[in-house]
């Protein structure tokens, strides 16, 4: 095996893309002299697919692996190649120069017959089968696509057969496509009848005097002077799906924070303690967890409110106040304007309790009620130290928000053992309220020490943290939209809340 030919693809989440230190590739495999391992005939190398009587294989099944950019991976011995050689032979592979390329959601859809093809058979006609290559950037092609054998014919009509626009021109529309016609043999000596080259952007004219080619076998070409071809292959439909994805919709993504303030920050044992050397646990997770969404807001301007904290001048308690103190626009610039207000909020809130989820719920959900037209879906992030004192409201309020656009992620720091942010997370057991059960799930719970060093002090993996923090929000985000049957919509202006006077109540 002296091939092996990778492509970064950016997948629905897989939604794992831009600045996120993680992305899907696309594994295509080559052998070249394998060793003859038959007494009468060639290999038949199998387990991907089999390709009988060969020692060149080139195998049309891709493998799909999760790669983190910032992390040196090597690829695991894999179970379907044990047939073809000693796995320690061939891998581990580092993962390197990986070409990256532009994704497509668009699948197309197309269907060929021929006619005249050359008869190859000696007692009978052919039984012919197209082969279809992408071209390369260095100029070598990679199969991508084989049809069907049809048998016994020279006019073959063949299935239509569904492509990724991606896996067929790697998105380059005037990228060549050639396409190989063959006699199929039972001793996989298939017999080359000729072969034509297109390109998706021909290929898109659908059924027309332009999509008609001449199929060309070089060598009779040469020898024969009147020799015009051997056959004609003819393209008679062709169409174009796109499948909506989490990148699709996520243009309109509005995200929101809320930190849990409780305990007393001028002690050294709270998480929200002010040390002027170092990020206390709390300001650790925004920064770090803000990073890896911050990328998906259109406009980078973050509501971000406090909930559990006694507020000036008369001491009430707040469940949702604004961390920058400004109740008619919490807007802050950034992931560093957030921690500019949290570190500001602490020097003039006094730390509180008890601790109530359902306020800042209530209050994201509310926005999210009004706009259900697919135009915006709301992520709530929440920072908890996994002290709750309104565990049935809070599940009512995530009940009642699991019919609107809307996504919530708890991040919990510190030591705690967090069973209700677990028990909210729904898993195992969808959750509940008075009897009724969420249409969705919509909390994903990550604790935020799974992925800190023995400090506490360094994130050992962002990729890891992104993949985890995001894992269920795309099957969430879609789920909301295909079940109203919306489609995705450019990305829109920034979000500005009707009634924004009313954005936050103190």
């Amino acid at each position: 095996m002296d091939k092996l030919e990778d492509m970064a693809s950016v997948y629905e989440f897989d939604p794992l893309t831009g600045n996120i230190p993680a992305t899907k590739v696309e594994i295509t495999v080559s052998c070249r002299n394998l060793l003859d391992r038959d007494t009468f005939s060639k290999s038949d190398p199998r387990e991907t697919e089999v390709i009988d009587n060969t020692l060149n294989p080139d195998f049309v099944r891709k493998y799909i692996l999760d790669y983190f950019f910032e992390e040196k991976q090597n690829l695991p011995p894999h179970p379907h190649l044990h047939s073809i050689g000693k796995p320690s032979h061939l891998l581990p592979l580092p993962v390197s120069s990986v070409a990256k390329q532009e994704y497509s959601n668009d699948s197309a859809t197309m269907q060929f017959c021929a006619n005249k093809l050359d008869k190859k058979d000696f007692f009978g006609k052919s039984d012919p089968f197209m082969v279809f290559y992408r071209s390369n950037e260095d100029g070598t092609f990679t199969i991508c696509h084989k049809t069907e054998v049809v048998k016994n014919t020279l006019n073959p009509v063949w299935q239509p057969f569904t492509i990724p626009v991606r896996a067929l021109c790697n998105g380059d529309y005037d990228r060549t496509i050639k396409v190989e016609v063959y006699d199929w043999d039972r001793d996989g000596s298939h017999d080359f009848i000729g072969e034509f080259t297109t390109s998706y952007r021909e290929l898109a004219r659908g059924q027309s005097q332009f999509n008609v080619y001449e199929v060309v076998n070089p060598k009779k070409k040469m020898k024969k002077k009147k020799y015009v071809n051997s056959g004609t292959v003819t393209l008679l439909s062709f169409s174009v799906e796109s499948e909506s994805t989490f990148l699709d919709y996520i243009k309109g993504g509005n995200f929101w924070f809320a930190v849990q303030f409780s305990g007393n920050p001028s002690q050294s044992t709270s998480l929200h303690y002010m040390n002027p050397y170092q990020m206390n646990a709390y300001a650790l997770a925004l920064k770090a967890v803000g990073e890896i969404i911050q990328d998906y807001d259109s406009d980078k301007m973050f509501p971000a409110l406090g909930f559990g904290a006694k507020l000036p001048p008369d001491g009430r308690v707040s469940h949702e106040f604004p961390l920058n103190g400004n109740i008619e626009n919490p807007y802050c610039n950034g992931i560093e304007g957030i921690l500019e207000a949290y570190h500001q909020s602490l020097k003039t809130v006094q730390l509180y309790g008890p601790t109530n989820f359902a306020p800042v719920v209530n209050h994201v959900a509310r926005y999210a009620a009004a706009v259900q037209d697919g135009s915006q879906y709301f992520v709530l992030l929440i920072i908890t130290d996994g002290v709750i004192s309104d565990m049935s409201q809070t599940k009512e309020a995530i009940v009642n928000a699991a019919k609107l656009p809307m996504s919530i992620i708890i991040v919990g720091v510190g030591q705690a053992e967090f069973d209700a942010m677990v028990e909210l997370d729904g898993d195992d057991i969808r959750i509940s309220s008075r009897g009724k059960l969420a249409e969705r799930d919509i909390v994903q719970f990550v604790p935020f020490r799974d992925y800190m060093d023995r400090t506490g002090n360094h994130v050992l993996s962002m990729a890891r943290l992104a993949k985890d923090v995001l894992a269920e929000i795309p099957d969430q985000f879609i789920s909301y939209m295909k079940s109203r049957g919306i489609k995705p919509n450019p990305a829109p202006p920034p979000y500005t809340p009707p009634g924004h006077t009313h954005h936050t109540q103190i």
